[in-house]
């Protein structure tokens, strides 16, 4: 799924088939198509500000710290410059956002930071086919240096599609990938590609916060010790 995606062509392609050299031709097709559609619907001027955004996606989460940085995009980039640019992506619902909150406390929205977040593209196999994954690194678990940004990307579209907004938290060197809201429970997320699970950043959070219970989404079976909730990454549409 992390190299295939969700895009019904590819979906349907992949299942008929079982093929995924044809799959990356769909996937391309639809990224120009994207393309396409910045240059139709912006003024010159801006569709290149937007193109700028959209290819700096795969480098923004390739960083330890995936928060978008507007440096990344061009030198000397600022929020003044690209921040409309970025609304055009969200608004075509190309890009997910994922925003920073300060405080892991109910009601979420009101401890927003509105100048750091983190962007997501809106189908994880769009993403691998833009970063050039090779498919055979996820196939065969080797730990591949964007192994852990493709399954953030993963985590958070299937949290968009049961209704959660995206937020995550950092204090100091520490930083949850994903807090949600159920009702008036906040539950931090810490997502790990394999089976390796710590995380002295969800010990942080949890000292600080004290939340009902903690969640693990990663290669490991279902399972609750020590006040965490562990899922299995196929799963999390059970959230």
């Amino acid at each position: 799924y992390l190299i295939v995606g969700g895009m019904p062509e590819a979906v349907k392609e992949y299942s008929q088939n079982n093929r995924l050299l044809e799959v990356a031709e769909i996937q391309g097709a639809i990224i120009n198509a994207y393309i396409a559609d910045m240059a139709k619907y912006a003024t010159y001027s801006d569709t290149t500000k937007i193109m700028a955004c959209f290819d700096s996606l795969p480098a923004q989460l390739a960083k330890d710290n995936k928060k978008f940085q507007y440096k990344v995009v061009a030198r000397g980039g600022r929020a003044s410059l690209f921040g409309a640019s970025i609304d055009w992506l969200l608004a075509s619902g190309i890009v997910l956002k994922c925003e920073r909150i300060e405080q892991g406390q109910h009601p979420l929205a009101i401890f927003k930071d509105l100048a750091s977040f983190k962007l997501y593209m809106g189908d994880v196999g769009l993403l691998s086919h833009r970063a050039g994954v090779n498919e055979y690194d996820i196939i065969k678990g080797n730990d591949h240096v964007f192994i852990g940004a493709l399954t953030e990307n993963y985590v958070a579209t299937a949290l968009i599609q049961k209704g959660y907004p995206l937020y995550y938290w950092t204090s100091g060197t520490s930083e949850v990938d994903f807090v949600i809201e159920k009702q008036s429970e906040v539950l931090p997320i810490e997502v790990k590609a394999r089976e390796n699970v710590k995380s002295r950043s969800l010990s942080v959070y949890v000292k600080h916060y004290h939340p009902d219970y903690s969640i693990r989404i990663s290669g490991k079976n279902f399972g609750f010790e020590n006040g965490i909730l562990a899922i299995p990454l196929y799963a999390v549409f059970c959230l």
